[in-house]
């Protein structure tokens, strides 16, 4: 038998200096691992690839940059821990010290609580001037509100009242402007607990002239319709397209001179594969005379699940009266819904008025409302309202995706600090999600599971003049960066 060499050549030594000179057959990225007094560093650079082309396209940390210039880099850094991982920001420090990320930085608990105390009222209401004003210009601005449930009994935010998510806990609440084509948070507002949202149209208006955002275009549901807040906007020159409660008086005396046109052959329309019975009304509002278009609607498909809510809606005055919360917004209700008499010995006895429970029933139910300023085809305000659900996502995605279903920190401070980089994350998951949409239909991927999926992609960053390496990609990897455009050369 012949012998087999094993043998590899992986270079000589000088003759003058004894130094290994490298074969050329190891190729470049061996050079560094052959010099003893090169070091190397391996960190996770796949999420930051993505991160960076997003943030990049949106230009977020180019007016981060302007608004924050003392710690952009840190917001930035935990914004991209709380969307790859939505955890604590406690934890991030190692996170961070492992990933690619702008801020090198060691992001401690005591540097980031520090962080939270440092970003102003100014540097916030600066970044949401440039950023917002560029989205309102073109767009469609959805507002809403959530409920953020907390154990602090330190923060003067944080009080009792109507608790969106059911719980028996104290809150904040949070009020979310949203652009309904970009698919983008614009500004958001954190609010005492105990606020309902019908008062806070006159703070959010006031905030963003503040801003010098242009005349606007809001969409927001009928639960921010009260007279006064129509009126307002119509009078300041604002579009607005909300929905309006139907049991009002002067919805219903329209809804019953104009019965025979909605719901009848005159108001029959298909739309999107659905029968919708729908009348426009026009109307001059407030003193400035605007003109207005009330949306009547009528859906067969809605009777059942509108008597459910209008027996919640009953239930709800019973407690207020009950319990003497009355609010004076309801109080045309409890007059035509209810009796009551006080007594000695039994005390405060309320009773419901089924005439009128009942004639409310038979008449009203499966009926909807709409006012705008701008839309004279019902069925295009029809979608314009109903696309006001992407607030209602965003709000599903800070609790669920982004660790806000509990807010953990006890100063107010601290809270509009966390707040804000809370913010910053949900920009970049709603750019991210959008990109999904479009380039990757019918993906398995939710946004963290994306990011998840480029984990291993990693560098070794080497001192001194040798390249960084990037370990290899796998198909799925690079079927990512590719739906983003994300050039990922090694």
């Amino acid at each position: 038998k012949q012998p087999r060499s094993k043998q590899v050549c992986i270079g000589k030594l000088d003759p003058v200096t004894g130094e290994l000179i490298p074969s050329k057959r190891l190729g470049e990225h061996a050079l560094p691992a052959m010099n003893p007094a090169i070091t190397a560093k391996t960190s996770i650079s796949g999420p930051a690839l993505l991160l960076k082309k997003i943030d990049c396209d949106l230009g977020l940390s180019r007016q981060l940059k302007k608004a924050c210039p003392e710690h952009w880099q840190e917001i930035v850094s935990l914004a991209w821990y709380i969307l790859s991982t939505s955890s604590a920001l406690s934890h991030a420090e190692v996170w961070c010290q492992n990933h690619e990320v702008p801020s090198d930085k060691r992001l401690s608990s005591q540097r980031i609580s520090d962080l939270l105390d440092a970003i102003s009222e100014d540097e916030r209401q600066t970044f949401f001037e440039l950023w917002g004003k560029s989205i309102a210009n073109r767009d469609y601005l959805c507002y809403d509100i959530t409920s953020v449930s907390s154990y602090s009994e330190q923060n003067e935010y944080v009080r009792w009242g109507y608790n969106r998510d059911g719980e028996k806990l104290p809150q904040i609440n949070l009020g979310m402007v949203y652009g309904q084509q970009s698919m983008l948070p614009v500004t958001y507002r954190q609010l005492p607990g105990s606020i309902n949202d019908v008062k806070t149209l006159y703070n959010l208006l006031d905030q963003l002239d503040k801003l010098s955002f242009p005349k606007l275009h809001l969409v927001m549901d009928r639960g921010f319709y009260s007279k006064a807040n129509a009126d307002m906007l119509a009078d300041r020159g604002h579009n607005f397209t909300i929905g309006v409660p139907t049991h009002l008086k002067w919805v219903r005396d329209i809804l019953d001179a104009d019965r025979d046109m909605i719901d009848g052959p005159a108001g029959y329309h298909e739309h999107n594969g659905k029968v919708v019975y729908a009348h426009t009304r026009l109307l001059s509002w407030g003193e400035s005379k605007r003109r207005c278009y009330l949306q009547i609607y009528f859906d067969p498909d809605r009777m059942a699940r509108d008597r459910v809510e209008f027996d919640q809606e009953l239930a709800l005055y019973h407690q207020e009266l009950v319990q003497d919360r009355r609010i004076p917004e309801h109080e045309e209700n409890y007059k035509r819904f209810f009796t009551w008499k006080q007594t000695p010995k039994r005390g405060l006895q309320v009773a419901f008025n089924w005439d009128a429970v009942s004639a409310a029933r038979k008449q009203y139910v499966g009926f909807s409302a709409i006012l705008t300023t701008k839309f004279k085809d019902p069925l295009v305000a029809l979608d314009i309202y109903r696309e006001k659900d992407v607030v209602e996502k965003c709000f599903d995605d800070l609790k669920n995706d982004l660790d806000l279903n509990r807010l953990r920190v006890h100063q107010s401070s601290r809270m509009n600090g966390r707040l804000f980089i809370q913010f910053i994350a949900l920009v970049l998951l709603s750019a991210i999600r959008q990109t999904m949409k479009t380039k990757l239909p019918g993906s398995r991927y939710s946004v963290q599971s994306l990011l998840w999926e480029l984990e291993s992609l990693t560098t070794i960053h080497y001192s001194g003049k040798y390249k960084n390496k990037r370990s290899e990609m796998t198909k799925a990897q690079r079927t990512i960066l590719e739906a983003f455009e994300v050039r990922a050369e090694a």
